[in-house]
């Protein structure tokens, strides 16, 4: 390793590249479990650094592990060098053409999902759901934070015969961050309140 290192070292001073991060992993290339990987996507997604330096796309992953982190390292717009191709890394043509399939892939299913999004808001609309009525800058001082889930709304549009998997489409098409589960979770976290509520009034009558 550190002999791959002092290598990486004159790579990156040959192409007059700043090091942000040595990063050292011990594992398996065919698992994504490895810290040091993790910790390079981060440094990606936040714009610590703009490119990867490898001595081959081993150092990368195996098999499925490493067309998985190519495609999350592209995404982020970063590029890949290594030792081995004495600069940008050059893939084989197998692995280019399943590349340019998870991003088509990925690109559809983002397009699937925005358009469920816009079936659930639309179908919420129609039942009576009105955004502005819950979100601060919209028109009404009082209304809750983004964050904070409308669980009137959710027992509402529940009561209206929509999902889960609608509701959290159409709260996350106005702003909310909220997944099926969580919608799940409140919806039943507020019916068992209410029993319990019930049940305590039953109690003191």
């Amino acid at each position: 390793m550190e002999r791959q290192e002092e290598e990486l070292r004159r790579l990156a001073s040959e192409f007059g590249f700043e090091l942000a991060a040595v990063i050292r992993d011990q594992a398996s290339g065919y698992d994504l479990d490895r810290p040091g990987v993790l910790e390079m996507l981060d440094m990606l997604k936040d714009k610590k650094a703009g490119a990867v330096l490898i001595q081959d796309e081993t150092r990368i992953g195996r098999g499925n592990a490493k067309i998985a982190l190519l495609h999350c390292i592209y995404k982020e717009g970063a590029k890949v060098f290594s030792i081995s191709d004495k600069g940008e890394l050059q893939l084989s043509e197998s692995d280019s053409m399943v590349l340019k399939i998870v991003s088509m892939v990925e690109e559809y299913q983002r397009k699937i999902h925005n358009l469920k999004i816009k079936r659930g808001m639309i179908r919420a609309v129609e039942k009576g759901y009105r955004p502005e009525k819950n979100l601060k800058g919209s028109g009404n001082p009082l209304g809750r934070e983004r964050k904070t889930l409308p669980i009137e709304e959710i027992i509402r549009l529940r009561n209206n015969d929509l999902t889960f998997a609608e509701i959290a489409a159409t709260l996350r098409g106005f702003g909310y961050d909220v997944s099926k589960a969580t919608v799940h979770r409140r919806y039943q976290e507020y019916m068992d309140r209410q029993k319990n509520e019930s049940k305590q009034l039953n109690e003191q009558d």
